[in-house]
């Protein structure tokens, strides 16, 4: 679009109305982007952080059940 039909459309509409138009298709433009490319990729990651989330509990568990088993083992051989 070139610069003398842009002064047409305001001269004819005025700025406010071309000024919202314009504002309101960034908003539609970034509306579409957020919820075809951005909303699917923040699906996968929420995805792969509570698998990552699970498996971190799961090693914080296996930890806590050595820590008890060489404590215990400890022990016993201080009873010796």
């Amino acid at each position: 679009m070139d610069i003398d039909a842009l002064a047409k459309y305001i001269n004819q509409y005025g700025f406010p109305i071309i000024a919202s138009s314009s504002m309101g298709y960034i908003v539609y433009f970034v509306w579409i982007w957020v919820t075809t490319i951005v909303k699917p990729i923040l699906n996968e990651t929420t995805d792969a952080l509570i698998e990552l989330i699970d498996q971190i509990r799961l090693l914080d568990n296996d930890m806590i059940r050595l820590t008890q088993k060489l404590i215990t083992v400890l022990s016993m051989r201080a009873k010796k």
